[in-house]
């Protein structure tokens, strides 16, 4: 395998995002979604919960792209073409990396193939090439919805990263406890199926490509028909750590979950939900939508 020409110059990308921001903010292109945010703490993790207190312009996209489908009979991508004032950045021959056109976080980036593939294929090698010129440049936590169960709203292949703007991730504690000394490892506290590796800078793609494999046979993913996967899971990644989580249910009573779940940080639409995720917990409703640790696939 060769390793991914890198088209990113250093030390350009934030830069880059931020005066995409402006721009789009000034031509109407980014339409960030407002929030509130509580802590909600269980099992030595505080979860940052956000209530969205709008979804009218993301409930109206959809709408209008249902008819869109509706009037073609083609399903609408809007990564085929992308919106221009949206575009931060090429990273290679083959990704590039947009901003999030309804973001929750500030400076919510997508890193999209050019090219359309489906998000329910495993990660190639050119995905983590992408993603780790990203890493270089912006401290984030990258994340993926491998497949509609596990969070996905779009079908084209896309990974995700929100900064961390030197904030800790909610789940850094339990990490703080995994043995190290296992290339693949598990977090002790988390009560559902899941695989832990660390990650380093200066590795090579292809030593990040093995470990991204051996996380998937870990917890009984492969592939099937063509490199697609064989269950849906959810992937998280820093510069020092990779976590996958295999998903056995898109939500918990309609309260959706997706990769951030897994990092501590939960969305709800409602105080109702937030009530309810309270009175269940935020790490037993990620138990409801994940296996349990001892099971075995075949």
């Amino acid at each position: 395998m060769k390793q991914e020409k890198i088209l990113l110059e250093p030390g350009t990308l934030w830069t880059k995002v931020k005066q995409t921001t402006e721009h789009a903010l000034e031509c109407g292109a980014l339409k960030s979604i407002p929030t509130e945010f509580e802590f909600v703490e269980q099992d030595g993790v505080k979860f940052l919960v956000r209530i969205l207190s709008n979804l009218n312009r993301k409930k109206a996209a959809k709408e209008k792209q249902e008819k869109q489908t509706a009037a073609t009979g083609k399903e609408f991508n809007p990564f085929l073409p992308y919106e221009e004032d949206l575009f931060v950045a090429d990273i290679s021959d083959t990704h590039l990396c947009i901003l999030n056109k309804f973001n929750v976080v500030d400076y919510h980036l997508l890193i999209i193939t050019r090219a359309f593939e489906e998000q329910e294929s495993l990660l190639t090698l050119e995905d983590l090439a992408a993603m780790w010129a990203i890493l270089a440049d912006f401290d984030g936590l990258v994340f993926y919805n491998g497949g509609k169960l596990a969070g996905a709203s779009q079908r084209h292949k896309h990974l995700q990263i929100v900064p961390l703007s030197g904030q800790e991730i909610p789940i850094t504690p339990l990490i703080k406890d995994v043995n190290f000394s296992d290339a693949i490892a598990s977090i002790p506290e988390l009560p559902f199926l899941h695989a832990f590796t660390t990650l380093q800078m200066e590795e090579s793609t292809i030593v990040t490509l093995e470990k991204y494999h051996a996380l998937l046979e870990a917890v009984g993913i492969g592939a099937v028909d063509n490199h697609k996967q064989s269950r849906a899971y959810n992937l998280l990644a820093t510069r020092d750590w990779m976590l996958i989580v295999p998903r056995s249910h898109e939500e918990f009573e309609s309260i959706s979950i997706n990769s951030l779940g897994f990092a501590g940080a939960l969305l709800v639409r409602n105080t109702e939900q937030l009530q309810l995720l309270k009175n269940i917990g935020p790490m037993n409703i990620l138990k409801n939508v994940t296996f349990p640790n001892n099971i075995k696939f075949g």
